[in-house]
């Protein structure tokens, strides 16, 4: 490899020293697999005598393209204020540059997939088309997953504006891989740091700094009945004293439906499991004094079944644009200036079911058939044949930011940083859908120009299916944000063990969410919702760190032992105030050993888009009701029910109290080695989710019996909806004509429900070492879940979800080798397979084992500063695993046997 590659920066093999945090220089950083490590203040050091680039396995030199031991002490490592310091007593996960280009990650999303504590690992995470949900939110530990967001996602330390309708989360997927210098994963608790979000822990994405030339990426993937591609451009100029780069990228990949992947179908009786195909089908069926009839034969005791995943994206189609820009400038030997800014677009279509539609249709309808003597029939039918297959929802995020900073010496080891932060979005999303009030009327139209043919429903007149299809979901909404931040830094004194450091600091965030939902006619806006809400919060915070041994009085047993304490306390202007503590401790008895541990409580203050915003409070009518007790009679399914939907303004903060402890050793005796391990434990309270009304346990749990109505009066109905917009009906009362009554009334608001409890342990095990032919690395990294215990609702009994739908481990196990320019490597991704209680026909859901391969060649001799890559994901094309469901799989998933390949070069 030529010396001018090895400064390639866009190419990823060699991260710059100045990119590394002192978390990620533990000795023996992992080859071969996602870096585990934790330090101390004085570890980073000898750590820059053993670092290996995890691609190439590689062992690198301790000199690089930029004066480590200049910038060592400025680094700040996520988890702590403080410089040059590793967060007391956290594990720290890094991935690296090197990993982001072996991961073959498209986006920020599917790097994520790759870490073993996230939720998402084992998965291919996408946005939607959705204004409920059209923003991947990551989630360490699995907390939160129904409601709020208990894991925070940083960009070099900020916040970042949020994205959606109904959600205030960053999309991730705003920041490009190719600009990544870093990820640094803390799955502790990070309030007392941070603030708001941090309980399962804190993602920050740290990018480049400086580059200097032209870089670009090119790469083309493929699998069954799919297509992506995408690139990168970045041109930049340093000039030493500073350094201007502009990235773009671009990414677009099409859409995968149901039927393209044999492992999804709602019929699962090959399988001895259950039909779950719907009856709302094109033909449909039509019912008739008890008995059902199928179109178009209209025989006794059939029905037309159909699968409603056949034609609904379980992947959608994305389109992406990235800009991103970065200027550093010293200003002069006490102060300097950095500024970042990015520009994002996210074009998402997915595809669902076309809508299917259930109702009674008249004898006085003139394209009324009878079939017996009964005046009425039931009509159960897709509106596939005359509007396609397929319904389309489109949405489109944008967002932009600024963040300008100072960096501030000011003697005797003190430094001021000031940071300001700046962010807007803006969101919309289309939902095709049909208009079901127009359909009921159509039904019992009694002209042909009046009426739906459920029959035949081309027969119908055009317009009327015209009027039925006018019809979306539509949402938009606009986000802001804005931050100030001031950290004075230093040494307060000096101990034989070392400097004791404090850092103390405030800051002032404001945000701001302006929404409106509308569902009516297409760019009729006439009944839409408006939403105007926004927060403030003042926040102070310190930390302290105080070295009781070390260089200076350390000795054998006792090298080194520090302890920390942080503190966060923050106001907000909705939800009140919090005080946030963490302590730390870490201990190192050998030069090559350390233990360490901490303890803190964390919150998650309810966003905007769950409190104050009004967008989508509604109450929502269905003409049927497909969620029903057990002991409910077949014939309630054509019965109403009402859902009072939207966000709560008397929702509290979700909390939590987390803990951990753990060692790493890095043996002397074996140089390449590194272990480690972390027992860790949460305790999460008032999470915010909504009832289950889609779950039968709703009705069997007493716990639940304040969120249901079975056979509301009017005057109760009336009562839950108050003010509110009713959508899906012309209003309550129409419901109640003719002595009927709905099936049921759900309180479906967000609300403070769940609480979990979880432990486990935490590992990672790494080995390389170089041999006559180039190197060879191996390492294992992951997850054990020993206990989770969650409550539905609040004060309700626990259960363990470890014997019914979570499994235990998660873990990444790779092997690789250099051979010359040729570098690969083979990684199995795991998730645990586990019991499962409720379905007749199955108890258990087996593990999913993927296999990917990476094989990347350096051009150097033939192009210089050209490298070649393959990614091949789930190379044996494996399916997950099955569960008897509408969907018919579960725990992980895939686009089946993704090749990928990717030129990279720099001038």
């Amino acid at each position: 490899m030529t010396g001018d590659f090895s400064a390639l920066g866009v190419l990823g093999l060699r991260s710059l020293r100045l990119g590394v945090s002192v978390a990620a220089l533990t000795s023996g950083l992992v080859c071969g697999g996602l870096a585990h490590a934790q330090t101390n203040q004085s570890s980073a050091p000898a750590a820059l005598q053993s670092r290996v680039d995890p691609v190439s396995g590689r062992q690198l030199d301790p000199e690089g393209e930029v004066d480590v031991a200049s910038q060592e002490a400025d680094i700040v490592v996520t988890g702590t204020l403080l410089r040059g310091v590793a967060p007391t007593g956290t594990n720290v996960i890094a991935v690296t540059r090197d990993d982001v280009l072996a991961t073959g990650a498209a986006s920020s999303n599917d790097l994520l997939s790759s870490i073993p504590q996230v939720g998402s690992f084992g998965t291919v995470p996408s946005g939607t088309a959705s204004f409920a949900s059209p923003v991947v939110r990551p989630n360490i530990r699995n907390l939160g997953a129904s409601g709020g967001v208990t894991t925070l996602v940083l960009v070099n330390g900020h916040r970042m504006v949020g994205a959606g309708v109904l959600q205030t989360t960053f999309d991730p997927s705003a920041i490009p891989p190719d600009i990544i210098e870093r990820v640094e994963v803390v799955p502790d608790g990070g309030s007392a740091i941070y603030g708001s979000d941090a309980i399962g822990g804190v993602i920050n994405f740290i990018t480049r700094k400086r580059f200097n030339g032209v870089g670009a990426s090119a790469r083309y993937s493929f699998a069954d009945d799919y297509r992506g591609v995408d690139g990168n451009l970045t041109v930049g100029r340093d000039w030493g004293s500073g350094s201007l780069f502009v990235s773009y990228a671009y990414a677009w990949h099409d859409n995968i439906l149901g039927i393209d992947r044999d492992y999804v179908h709602a019929d699962n009786r090959a399988k001895g499991g259950t039909d779950f195909r719907t009856a709302t089908c094109a033909p449909g069926t039509i019912t008739a004094g008890g008995i059902s009839y199928a179109l178009p034969g209209l025989v006794p005791n059939t029905s037309n079944l159909c699968d409603s995943n056949a034609y609904a994206d379980i992947y959608p189609r994305e389109q992406r644009h990235s800009v991103y820009a970065g200027l550093t400038q010293k200003l002069n030997d006490n102060v300097d200036f950095q500024a970042t800014a990015y520009w994002s677009r996210r074009d998402t279509t997915t595809l669902s079911s076309q809508s299917g539609f259930t109702g009674s249709i008249l004898f006085t309808n003139p394209y009324f058939r009878p079939i017996g003597l009964s005046p009425i029939q039931g009509v159960a039918l897709s509106f596939a044949d005359v509007f396609g297959k397929s319904a389309t929802s489109k949405a489109r995020f944008d967002s932009y930011g600024v963040t300008p900073s100072f960096t501030v010496g000011l003697g005797g080891n003190w430094q001021l940083r000031a940071q300001a932060n700046f962010g807007e979005s803006y969101n919309v999303v289309r939902e095709q859908t049909i208009n079901s009030a127009a359909a009921t009327v159509a039904l019992a139209g009694t002209t042909t120009a009046t009426a739906l043919n459920p029959y035949n429903l081309a027969a119908t007149n055009p317009a009327v299916l015209a009027t039925i299809a006018d019809f979306e979901n539509f949402g938009d909404a606009t986000q802001a944000l804005a931050e100030g931040r001031l950290v004075l830094d230093g040494s307060l004194a000096t101990l034989p063990g070392g400097d004791i450091r404090l850092a103390v600091g405030a800051e002032y965030h404001f945000e701001q969410l302006d929404s409106r939902i509308s569902q009516d006619r297409r760019n009729v806006f006439t009944n839409a919702i408006n939403s105007s809400s926004n927060r403030d919060v003042k926040s102070v915070f310190a930390e302290l760190l105080v070295p009781i041994f070390g260089a200076g009085n350390g000795g054998p047993g006792m090298r080194s032992l520090q302890i920390s304490g942080s503190v966060r306390h923050d106001d907000y202007s909705d939800v009140g105030g919090t005080t946030n503590p963490k302590v730390g401790i870490s201990y190192k008895p050998f030069d090559d050993f350390t233990l360490r541990g901490n303890y803190g409580t964390s919150f998650h203050a309810p966003s905007l888009a769950d409190t104050t915003s009004t967008a989508d409070s509604r109450v929502q009518v269905f003409l049927f009701s497909p969620y029903r007790a057990a002991n409910s009679s077949p014939l309630d399914i054509l019965r109403p029910m009402i859902v009072i939907a939207g966000g709560n303004p008397d929702l509290r903060p979700e909390k939590a109290k987390t803990w951990s402890v753990g060692f790493d050793w890095v043996p002397k005796a074996v140089p390449g080695l590194v272990a480690s391990a972390t027992y860790w434990n949460v305790r999460f309270t008032d999470g915010i989710a909504v009832p289950p009304i889609t779950s039968p346990v709703l009705y069997s749990d007493p716990n639940y019996a304040s969120f249901y109505i079975l056979s509301p009066t009017l005057a109760q109905a009336q009562a839950a909806a108050g003010n509110l917009i009713v959508t899906g009906a012309p209003n309550l009362a129409s419901l109640y004509l003719g002595g009927t009554t709905p099936y049921v009334l759900f309180n479906a608001r967000r609300t403070n429900l769940a609480s979990i409890h979880v432990d486990g342990i935490d590992f990672n095990v790494g080995y390389t070492r170089e041999t006559g032919f180039g190197s060879i690395n191996a390492n294992v990294s992951g997850t054990y879940t020993l206990n989770r215990e969650s409550s539905a609702v609040a004060g309700g009994p626990f259960s363990d979800e470890l014997k019914n739908g979570v499994g235990r481990t998660t873990l990444v196990a790779a092997v690789g080798a250099r051979v010359g320019d040729l570098t690969g490597r083979a990684t199995l991704n795991y998730r645990g397979g586990y019991p499962i209680l409720g379905l007749l026909t199955q108890n258990h859901v087996s593990s999913f084992k993927t296999v990917d391969l990476f094989l990347s060649y350096d051009l150097g001799k033939l192009l210089k500063n050209t490298l070649l890559t393959l990614n091949v994901d789930n190379i044996f094309d494996q399916d997950p695993p099955y569960l008897n469901s509408a969907s018919g799989y579960t725990n992980g998933s895939t686009l089946g046997r993704l090749v990928s390949l990717g030129i990279r070069t720099k001038f």
